[in-house]
């Protein structure tokens, strides 16, 4: 099943925001809900911002009103230099189990869950495999909390996969080697950035690192098709850490022992440098995914190991100078509201008036036109004019989307069922989802 209607979660993380923008540029997609507590980060154009958090009763709301058929979940904290032991675990275990318990039920929509999971589920050990393949196991127990979450967490999507399938849900779980980019940060991001990069003694482990563009190629090939189960995520090659610190431009220093390494640790964390526990047992032992299940899957990577690290040294000489001309991006609701529902905005590349305020004449007839397609609107109705079904059939959608606000909850739901079933226009459709969504959204926010 090719997806049409998206909820995206996490919408104002990085990830969140980087698939959103992405997802946009498709025009099979019909709808994007974004959900989150905190403000978008990056600039939308169609995406619909719902400030909510991981309540399972409100996003079912949304689940239900908008027909949502794919969730895709983006949240998963996976360096623990993000948030604390506890944030990380009320996001990533409770927040995961409240996001699927909005899509379980046979009255749920929702035909496809995708969850965006980390290689740390394997964790880095001295006894690992070459490469992981995805059926295999955890070989050892999770030593840090952020492993654990993340443990937990596939745990409840596979509980979820296994009560859901029967009636015909995808769930595709994808784990993510180490990423890199131009914009991405991480902790190893930012052990890269220093002009010496420390180093545990004796050890020069494998690596892979996957472009964050080839990230959200990965998400939006599993919106796309139907991958039922777990597929790794990581690029063809691996390289030594001296060979990514040599295309780098960085010197390798090992000044780490290689016995109470966390403890050696302790002067970088004084100064400003903190090396998370599972990054110093991959500092140590490294690790490689298999990734031939994915690329079987009909997807084709953009860079490999070492073309995703030049791309990455390559905005690292730059980025100095790209800092101080670059604007943070800040969400300011009203102007994106204008901006996007106003009918004094023009839009186009024509110029062309496309929006504009109803008068109260053009609210009656289409009150007038509900009542003739077999609907029965919640104002009374003016005086009927002849074939005022008619009338409405020839409502343009950007004239029929203007209408919309002026009509009340169960109009807008009779609306989006007849033209489901028959205009099947996106912009109006979409616009009714929209309207209704937010309209929940504030409900539920003057009740809380």
């Amino acid at each position: 099943m090719r997806s049409r209607r998206v909820l995206l979660t996490g919408l104002s993380t990085y990830w969140g925001g980087r698939l959103a923008q992405a997802l946009e540029q498709d025009e099979a997609i019909e709808a994007i809900v974004g959900v989150d507590a905190r403000d978008p980060t990056c600039e939308l154009e169609r995406t619909e911002f719902v400030r909510v958090g991981t309540q399972h009763a409100l996003i079912r709301k949304i689940v239900q009103a908008a027909e949502i058929d794919t969730v895709i979940d983006t949240r998963l904290v996976v360096d623990s230099i993000m948030a604390s032991p506890r944030r990380a675990h009320e996001n990533n275990v409770i927040g995961t189990m409240n996001i699927l318990t909005a899509c379980v039920g046979s009255d749920s929509p929702v035909r496809k869950v995708i969850f965006k999971s980390s290689a740390h589920y394997y964790g880095c050990e001295q006894d690992d495999p070459a490469f992981f393949t995805e059926d295999m196991q955890r070989p050892h127990p999770a030593p840090t909390p952020i492993e654990r979450d993340i443990v937990e967490a596939e745990k409840a999507v596979a509980d979820f996969a296994g009560r859901e399938r029967g009636r015909g849900v995808t769930v595709t779980v994808l784990r993510f080697c180490n990423g890199v980019g131009p914009t991405l940060r991480t902790s190893h991001t930012q052990l890269f950035s220093l002009p010496l990069v420390p180093a545990i003694l004796g050890f020069d482990p494998r690596y892979q690192f996957i472009h964050e563009d080839d990230i959200v190629g990965c998400l939006q090939h599993a919106a796309r098709h139907d991958l039922d189960g777990i597929y790794n995520c990581a690029p063809d090659g691996v390289l030594a850490l001296s060979e990514v610190l040599g295309l780098l431009g960085k010197t390798m220093l090992p000044v780490l022992p290689p016995w109470g390494t966390g403890l050696a640790a302790a002067p970088l964390r004084r100064a400003g440098l903190r090396i998370p526990t599972e990054v110093l047992n991959q500092l140590r032992f490294g690790r490689a995914l298999d990734n031939r299940k994915f690329r079987a899957a009909g997807y084709e990577y953009r860079y490999t190991t070492r073309e995703a690290v030049i791309a990455h040294g390559e905005q690292m000489r730059v980025r100095p100078l790209l800092r101080s001309a670059q604007e943070p991006y800040r969400y300011e609701r009203a102007v994106d509201e204008f901006l996007r529902w106003s009918p004094s905005v023009r839009r186009g590349s024509d110029g062309e008036q496309r929006g504009w305020r109803p008068s109260p004449t053009q609210v009656a007839d289409l009150q007038r036109a509900l009542t003739a397609l077999g609907h029965s609107p919640s104002a009374t109705p003016a005086p009927a004019e002849p074939s005022p079904a008619s009338r409405y059939d020839e409502l343009g959608a950007d004239e029929l989307v203007g209408l919309l606000p002026s009509l009340e909850r169960k109009d807008l739901v009779a609306l989006h069922r007849h033209e489901a079933l028959h205009g099947r226009r996106p912009q109006v459709l979409d616009s009714i989802v929209s309207i209704l969504a937010r309209a929940d959204s504030s409900g539920s926010e003057r009740s809380t």
